[in-house]
């Protein structure tokens, strides 16, 4: 058991480490001031661009092209831990968030 919480332990601190800085200012600089500071704290909200999402919370897990709907371009992008604890789902459509379907912490409300 003690072996167990120290490998969780190590994975959660791995995990960690790597959720550092994914974009530099001249990156974000033309963004609303309010999107910027939702990416500076690594959340997000729907609406973003799928650029603005990666500059929060970085590269998915996986990505899915999915059936276009109404002529209208759309793609799953999920994100999950190192341990699949926490999963969260994005639904981009013609590349903007429209769905939201998480356990995750970082999201803000609808813009």
């Amino acid at each position: 058991m003690r072996i167990f919480i120290i490998l969780l332990i190590a994975a959660f601190i791995a995990g960690c480490a790597s959720q550092g800085v994914r974009y530099t200012y001249e990156e974000i600089k033309n963004y609303p001031p309010e999107i910027q500071e939702r990416i500076a704290k690594g959340e997000i909200t729907l609406g973003m661009t799928k650029d603005q999402v990666r500059y929060a919370w970085g590269n998915p897990s996986s990505t899915r092209v999915l059936t276009p709907e109404k002529g209208k371009q759309r793609e799953e992008w999920v994100y999950s831990s190192s341990l699949g604890l926490l999963k969260s789902r994005l639904i981009f459509i013609d590349g903007k968030l429209t769905y939201i379907i998480s356990n995750e912490q970082r999201i803000v409300g609808e813009e």
